[in-house]
């Protein structure tokens, strides 16, 4: 996969967000079901301020305090999104903090996985407004990459997400998924790995093929959009393994 700039990603992303939510805080999002733009704009901008915290101190636990806002939240959103980039700006992704995903504890995970959280969310307002959006395919190849990593359940993940209240091992894959990115190249084969969990490794496969750009792919694990091309009960049992909080 080619490189890219996070920080330049997670700056674009959220800065689109907050030019399409200003003056519509009433403007529902389909794809947030039951919130509005200034739902949507209250969640990055705590997100943000969240994972600023975690790597500008370097805490080793979760943040665990609310933070108290003074201003608007479109104002409080912009604010917090320049600081996170500052913060991981000049962090060393090297440097040890905490974060959700036990086998990586460092300013790396986070770096990468902000990038989309910003862009989906910017998706999400676009979509609202009917405006335009767009994602550099070599960031969204690697976003894939990243989601497939640490977002469905894979065995590294199982120990965390099991002590989640009401979570429940989905069923096995029974099966194999490729994901192929047409812009990029890239390519996924996902299957069944132990108990509970999906693998994924490099390259396709002669497996049912979900076959998108890079950036339709990650909007389609965000289950964002519909693609054609997977059999419904491998679709069914394939989501049912991604945890997205």
């Amino acid at each position: 996969m080619s490189s890219f700039d996070p920080v330049a990603a997670i700056a674009h992303h959220s800065s689109a967000l907050y030019d399409l939510a200003e003056d519509r805080p009433d403007t529902p999002v389909p794809t947030c079901p039951g919130w509005t733009m200034a739902e949507l704009v209250a969640h990055l901008r705590d997100v943000h301020w969240s994972w600023a915290t975690v790597v500008d101190e370097l805490r080793q636990e979760r943040v665990t305090e609310d933070p108290v806002w003074a201003g608007p939240p479109l104002a409080d959103g912009r604010a917090q999104a320049d600081r996170l980039v500052s913060v991981l700006g000049a962090a060393d992704p090297a440097a040890p903090c905490w974060t959700w995903a036990p086998w990586q504890q460092d300013v790396a995970f986070v770096l990468r996985h902000q990038v989309q959280e910003a862009a989906v969310h910017h998706f999400d307002a676009a979509n609202a407004v009917g405006a335009p959006w767009s994602m550099d395919p070599a960031t969204a190849a690697d976003a894939v990459e990243e989601f497939l990593t640490f977002s469905t359940c894979n065995g590294h993940w199982l120990p965390h997400v099991g002590a989640w209240e009401g979570f429940a091992l989905p069923s096995p894959l029974q099966g194999t998924l490729v994901l192929q990115a047409t812009d990029t190249g890239d390519a996924w084969t996902l299957s069944d790995a132990a108990p509970g969990a999906v693998a994924h490794t490099p390259g396709s496969v002669g497996a049912p093929t979900v076959r998108a750009t890079a950036p339709e792919l990650l909007l389609w694990l965000y289950e964002r959009v519909e693609l054609p091309g997977v059999p419904e009960d491998l679709l069914t049992r394939f989501r049912g393994f991604t945890f997205t909080d």
